[in-house]
């Protein structure tokens, strides 16, 4: 498979963060010859905050998050890839309770204090004895500084692995915020994104870490599509070990919380970015700024209709300036348009105006700015005061051909 245009020249350095230790291995789930099973331990009073999908189809990973999320306590986070462990029934469901069993006898918790989540094939059954046997031996082996072989081993058509970090001050003391994720296509997020795990040693109350997770959601995860499908395993898991040496952050609207909050959302922002730069097949990086629109709501729905129709989505692939599919798109959305009232650009371009081409916009100048790497489109619908962005991607013949071999 070809990297990725916009694979990162050099991945970062993530540091130690207190109170996590993480550990890989292969254990042949699916893949031969690379690493598939990753266990994180997490010191006690750890509290875990999340959003998972709303798929009506979920993996039974993302239910048991769900169940354990309601009290928020985390001792081990265990992930696989190559199995999805989505629509396998009561078989599905045994195997997560296992893992979070045998889990629990390495990590020295209750199973209850143990997140899961499964990437990978849809539909097939997995088999818990193939893996767990493993965990001791992971949480002997975990090692603070593991995240770079942590972030490659929970990947599956990624093309390379996706890390984050960001460095803050509360009351004086350095706090880390520290993630890692995977993405590459079923990229059209219902909550989070397909698996974020980011993780601090700062002293925050689990009900702020979950108003955090909840706020920056929407403008970060929410806020792409690679290929408008939704995945049954999609899972943003935010860990605070709370071992930073600095009082506690009980309330959503504590000042202090304020550079924490920036670098928490600079963070997701980076990690929703990588995702949608690693598209499968990807060759153009798109970014869909709707303005005008009769609400902010109504902006989104057409930004997304945009940035997931195959027409435009097959035009920018191809460099060709069709704008005439972007007004498709807008006018499919089922939000309230005017055809008069629109204007449509590429980047600084003004290219129609009032629902007409602009006099002295010419095919060409759109075709040589179809040639960058990355690429805007803007859309003023001319009767509102809502606003939406959406960053998306081409869709190329290899995306076809990544995703016809996908089980073969």
């Amino acid at each position: 498979m070809k990297v990725s245009p916009f694979a990162p020249q050099k991945q970062p350095v993530l540091p130690p963060i207190e109170g996590v230790r993480l550990a890989s291995c292969e254990a042949g789930i699916r893949y031969r010859g690379r690493k598939d099973l990753m266990l994180a331990l997490l010191s006690e009073e750890t509290v875990v905050a999340g959003t998972l999908t709303r798929s009506g189809t979920c993996s039974a990973a993302v239910d048991w998050c769900r169940q354990q999320l309601q009290h928020g306590q985390a001792r081990a986070l265990v992930v696989n890839s190559g199995n999805a462990n989505a629509f396998t029934g009561m078989k599905g469901r045994r195997a997560v309770e296992i893992t979070a069993e045998q889990a629990a006898l390495a990590a020295g918790c209750a199973p209850h204090e143990v997140m899961i989540a499964s990437t990978g094939v849809i539909g097939e059954a997995l088999d818990p004895d193939s893996f767990t046997h493993l965990l001791e031996g992971l949480a002997r082996e975990a090692k603070p500084e593991a995240w770079q072989e942590a972030a490659a081993t929970i990947m599956t058509t990624d093309t390379y692995a996706k890390l984050a970090t960001r460095t803050v001050w509360i009351d004086g003391v350095e706090v880390v915020i520290n993630s890692i994720a995977k993405g590459s296509g079923m990229i059209a997020p219902d909550m989070a994104t397909m698996l974020a795990f980011i993780f601090t040693d700062a002293n925050i109350a689990r009900p702020v870490l979950q108003a955090l997770c909840n706020e920056m959601v929407p403008g970060s995860f929410n806020a792409i599509t690679v290929d408008s499908d939704t995945s049954t395993s999609d899972t943003l898991l935010l860990f605070a070990t709370r071992r930073a040496n600095m009082s506690p952050v009980t309330d959503i609207d504590d000042p202090r919380l304020a550079d924490f909050r920036a670098a928490l959302s600079d963070l997701m922002l980076d990690l929703a970015h990588q995702i949608v730069r690693d598209g499968e097949g990807i060759s153009k990086f798109i970014t869909v700024r709707v303005t005008g629109a009769e609400h902010d709501a109504a902006a989104r729905t057409v930004a997304l209709s945009i940035a997931n129709s195959p027409l435009v989505k097959t035009a920018m692939a191809g460099e060709d300036p069709n704008w005439g599919r972007i007004v498709m798109a807008v006018g499919k959305s089922g939000e309230k348009a005017d055809r008069d009232l629109l204007s449509i650009r590429f980047g600084d371009i003004e290219v129609a105006r009032n629902g007409e081409v602009v006099p002295d916009y010419r095919e060409q100048q759109g075709a040589a700015y179809m040639k960058n790497a990355e690429l805007e489109l803007g859309v003023d619908l001319g009767i509102g005061s809502g606003k939406a962005i959406i960053w998306t991607c081409d869709l190329t013949h290899d995306y076809i051909t990544i995703n016809a071999d996908y089980r073969s």
